[in-house]
């Protein structure tokens, strides 16, 4: 399969389009030249695309930070940032798409450096899925188009190549690595359509990756987390729908490879829930749960190991701004969660490439905190003629101390989003859990710090549960130390027998705040 086709495969299945063609240089007085695919030298990384696609990709830079996010233009133009990670220091490290290059960002002097990679392609371009510290003081990230994992060492600036690609036995392609992880003397990546974990040694000694098959033939290999002890889950799901959630006692799996064991028995897995399609991000939580992101829709869901059981959250509602809908034919925009990590407070973290977020869960409290990405890039969304529209595609994240550290891949741009500032307003709801067997009502109350312009939502976790809002509630502008009880209907229309979750929250200016009621139906 040509690369081209792969990376358009690779990035429909993970919930976006992306254009990966070459470009086509016109012969001068053979024919006129197609506008499509017309170049005008820069002498930057922008020259990899023809004119009519630079918009699209190299963005508009930094835009105007929020009260919780500040962003930074890298100085060279059209980039591509995407997998991101950071040293002991707390110095940023990213990966360029569209050079092959790692650049480095130190927020104590708010400046970039960039390494050139002489053994890079010329022209050529990658999605890097994922990027990781080690403690040999490099840098490792992957590489999609090239089957491929690099290393890079900080101390003299070189980079080093290992070729992942082998015999999957999948039909679409041989290799796909995505996220990446310096576990000790071993660094982990999964391959997304090779279907399997591979284990490399960082010491680059020459020896073949050790590989983990997944228990699901067929399947695609998405995100993994270490859990505790020597635990490593993973998940491995169809295209199709429905999957498993594994999990693999990684000391028990690499004594019995080496003792040229089956190490089949190290592993056991969890039925993916229903409506759970493309199950990418996954972080292990510090109460033993497990968090998992679904790309395809707007749900994260909550397991717990000691009854296997899933719990379905939805996100907060996109901003119109963001999607734009100037056609009309958005009926119902996706949040497309990503990827998942968890802040040092024990929240858990993911990035809504599709509705310009990134929030946090807090899984103690079961409430919710959005932050809106400033940078917008109209060409991504059904934007029209408006300006101020669009995504960034923040595709990767980074938690440092209280900042939560993003790329725009399509903005040019690294953010910040300072989790130390707290949103003027807070919400609680009361009761917690309604049982239906009749509609419900539930109080919403709204207190604000300070002044706030602030407006009501729900989002439920199920199309049959609903809420009703009062009209003369749905905009609340509130004075500082003010409290609004807003009184909220929850009802269904025949819902499955089950427990459902619906957020209840309120939008402000560059961030969304609410918090989930619980809805059973018997």
């Amino acid at each position: 399969m040509k690369k081209r086709t792969k990376g358009i495969l690779a990035f429909a299945f993970l919930g976006g389009i992306m254009v990966t063609s070459g470009v086509t240089i016109a012969i001068p007085g053979i024919v006129p030249p197609d506008p499509s695919t017309m170049s005008t030298p820069t002498g930057t990384p922008a020259d990899n695309f023809p004119d009519v696609q630079r918009d699209q990709f190299c963005g508009r830079g930094a835009a105007e930070p929020t009260p919780y996010v500040t962003e930074y233009s890298i100085l060279t133009q059209c980039t591509l940032p995407l997998a991101i990670t950071s040293d002991p220091s707390g110095k940023l490290w990213f990966i360029q798409t569209n050079t092959g290059m790692v650049s480095s960002f130190d927020p104590l002097t708010e400046s970039f450096s960039e390494f050139e990679n002489p053994l890079w392609p010329a022209s050529s371009r990658s999605m890097m899925w994922g990027a990781d510290y080690s403690a040999d003081n490099s840098i490792w990230f992957s590489d999609e188009v090239n089957d491929s994992l690099w290393r890079f060492s900080i101390d003299d600036a070189e980079y080093r190549r290992v070729h992942l690609a082998g015999d999957s036995g999948q039909s679409m392609v041989d290799s796909l690595p995505q996220r990446v992880l310096a576990d000790g003397s071993q660094i982990i990546v999964n391959d997304l359509f090779g279907n399997k974990l591979s284990l490399v040694d960082a010491s680059l000694s020459g020896d073949e990756p050790l590989d983990v098959p997944s228990p699901l033939p067929g399947a695609l290999t998405g995100g993994f987390a270490k859990g505790a002890g020597s635990s490593l889950w993973y998940t491995s799901w169809m295209p199709s729908g429905g999957g498993v959630l594994v999990e693999l006692d990684l000391d028990e799996y690499r004594r019995a490879a080496a003792d040229g064991a089956d190490p089949g028995g190290s592993a056991r897995t969890f039925d993916l829930p229903d409506g759970a399609f493309t199950i990418n991000g996954l972080a292990a939580g510090r109460d033993g749960r497990l968090w998992l992101a679904d790309t395809s829709t707007s749900s994260f869901y909550g397991f717990d190991p000691s009854d296997e059981s899933f719990t379905r959250y939805t996100t907060a509602q996109s901003l119109p701004a963001v999607y734009g809908n100037q056609t009309g034919v958005v009926s119902n925009h996706l949040a497309r969660p990503y990827w998942a990590d968890v802040h040092h407070d024990g929240r858990i973290i993911f990035n809504e490439h599709a509705s310009n977020r990134i929030s946090l869960f807090d899984p103690s409290s079961e409430s919710l905190t959005g932050y809106d990405i400033p940078s917008r890039n109209p060409a991504w969304a059904d934007c029209g003629n408006l300006d101020d529209c669009g995504v960034a595609q923040a595709f990767d994240f980074e938690p440092v101390g209280d900042k939560v550290w993003y790329t725009g891949w399509v903005a040019n741009t690294i953010g910040a989003v300072d989790t130390s500032v707290e949103p003027p307003v807070s919400v609680s709801v009361t009761p917690r859990t309604v049982t239906h067997g009749q509609d419900s009502f539930v109080v919403m109350t709204v207190s604000a710090s300070e002044p706030a312009s602030a407006s009501v939502s729900a989002n439920a976790s199920t199309a049959s549960l609903a809420a009703a809002i009062p009209a003369d509630l749905a905009t609340l502008d509130l004075e500082a130390g003010e409290q609004v009880s807003v009184p909220v209907g929850v009802f269904s229309e025949d819902p499955e027998p089950g427990t459902y979750k619906m957020l209840l929250g309120v939008q402000i200016d560059g961030a969304v705040v609410g918090q989930y009621v619980t809805a059973v139906v018997e």
